[in-house]
């Protein structure tokens, strides 16, 4: 079987995997595939089996090789204005139109194209797949795709995680911690606010204190990352019912996003000690039910490859660019990286076009995708 990338984007496309809905219709076709090409591979489900992984390795069972990596879902397209239809390839002026077209489902059309030229060739070191799922929501799904990996006899020495970078090899992103604060206070009327403990104004306090905790936060910068220093930041708030009643509950979600070499628990543990040593005591003055809580939503660690390893001077190679960045957005690298799995970024179509409206990658990028995958064949056919 020979599946251009043009026919794999396409049906890639079609399946609309949002990540609130299930991706086991897009897994399936993937697995149906390598089955036809009498690849081995491995579903990873969710406690619930709605949603998989897919882990599948070609080649000689050996230690090494490089791993090729890809998150299934997208983000929604409702509510947003499309002129193309989102879960449907439209070709126009060189550009491949359609959700996850970019992020990042045109990388993994490249990836199954190439697969007839991997088993046909004989390689060296094996070629490892690990397509996963939820990374749109905090890189839930890859944690037990990775706990699989660390399973299996033999552990890729090197891994590509195919986000939009522009086809230019990125060693590094921040991190992020996601977190939820809710915050119980004492209703009662507002006419009589002393008596009561108001839940956005404690709230607000806190807000205002982790300002000045970012402030303090730019004083440690790294100018290889833009911007240059760790970033803290509150995306929702809500609490309150009516004017003329003092609030009871008020919940606020906040992210910090963190330079890879920094720890996000000693301003989360500043946050968490600022409610605890200086907010609570006074809450509970007025009545001992008040209280403040946090919730951790999602968290991933940041990524920092050395650019000199042989990791990123081979990546580069394959590429056929000869520098690498970093990028302001996170992906499931730092996990693999993490799990003791050197890892660079690399990938066709740009985040500029990700997450939009009318989200398009250039076939030329796909075209270059394919070239890389090609010397990455022709290498893995000479590695010792």
């Amino acid at each position: 079987m020979n599946v251009n990338v043009k026919e794999w984007l396409s049906r890639l496309i079609a399946f609309d995997t949002t990540s609130r809905v299930s991706n086991l219709q897009l897994i399936e076709a993937i697995a149906g595939y390598l089955s036809e090409l009498g690849i081995t591979h491995q579903l990873i489900y969710n406690s619930e089996r709605s949603k998989a992984n897919l882990y599948a390795r070609i080649g000689p069972v050996t230690a090494g090789g490089v791993m090729l990596s890809g998150h299934t879902d997208v983000v929604p397209a409702q509510g947003q204005v499309w002129q193309m239809p989102p879960f449907q390839l439209t070709e126009q002026q060189g550009r491949y139109y359609g959700r996850g077209t970019a992020d990042m489902k045109g990388f993994i059309a490249c990836v199954l194209a190439a697969l007839p030229d991997f088993l046909t060739a004989p390689l060296h070191v094996p070629l490892h797949l690990a397509f996963s799922y939820d990374e749109e929501v905090g890189c839930l799904g890859v944690r037990s795709l990775i706990d699989a990996i660390n399973d299996q006899p033999c552990k890729p020495a090197l891994c590509i995680v195919g986000e939009p970078t522009g086809m230019r090899p990125v060693f590094g992103h921040k991190g992020k911690a996601a977190m939820r604060c809710h915050v119980r206070g004492h209703a009662c009327h507002s006419a009589y606010a002393p008596e009561g403990v108001n839940a956005v104004e404690y709230a607000a306090r806190l807000i205002s204190h982790m300002c000045t905790l970012a402030e303090t936060l730019k004083q440690h910068q790294d100018s290889r990352f833009s911007p240059p220093f760790s970033t803290l930041h509150t995306g929702v708030i809500c609490g309150g019912n009516a004017l003329n009643i003092v609030p009871a509950e008020c919940s606020f979600d906040f992210e910090l996003r963190h330079l890879p070499d920094s720890s996000p628990q000693a301003t989360l543990d500043a946050i968490t000690g600022f409610a605890r040593q200086q907010l609570i005591p006074q809450m509970k003055q007025t009545e001992e039910t008040c209280d403040i809580r946090f919730t951790r939503l999602s968290e991933y660690p940041g990524l920092c490859t050395d650019v000199e390893s042989v990791a990123a001077r081979q990546i580069m190679a394959w590429s056929g660019v000869s520098d690498a960045g970093t990028v302001p957005y996170g992906t499931e690298g730092g996990l693999f990286h993490e799990a003791g799995i050197p890892t660079l970024v690399c990938g066709p179509g740009n985040m500029d076009q990700g997450h939009k409206p009318d989200e398009y990658v250039a076939i030329d990028q796909l075209d270059q995708c394919s070239a890389m995958l090609q010397n990455l064949c022709q290498w893995m056919q000479s590695s010792d």
